[in-house]
């Protein structure tokens, strides 16, 4: 892949971010702050941003949206390293409620 292409791919995946951060959060506020780690005020601003906005937003080169599993610990409950299927619901849920945790600190 070419660098070309590497900022095609950025800027379709930062427009396809923000409309979907926008869908989100008019249709549902609070779990949108929670789906996508943002507070009340950045929320806002999205809410209100206009298509064209949103298009010169997701034109730049920068990604705008990020992981927020940044330890081994949260991976690893997400991946299921070396745990049965069986655990799968179990480890997903204790990845959310850490996540969920983190959300609320960061708010």
């Amino acid at each position: 892949m070419n660098a070309d292409q590497i900022l095609t791919e950025i800027r379709e995946a930062n427009l396809s971010y923000l409309m979907l951060a926008q869908s989100l959060i008019r249709a549902d506020r609070e779990q949108a702050l929670y789906r996508l780690g943002i507070n009340e005020d950045t929320a806002s601003m999205i809410a209100l941003l206009t298509p064209a906005q949103m298009m010169k937003i997701a034109a730049g080169n920068t990604l705008l949206c990020k992981f927020r599993m940044d330890d081994e610990l949260v991976w690893g409950l997400l991946t299921n390293h070396g745990q049965s299927a069986a655990n799968d619901t179990t480890s997903r849920l204790h990845a959310a409620i850490l996540m969920a945790g983190r959300h609320q600190e960061a708010a």
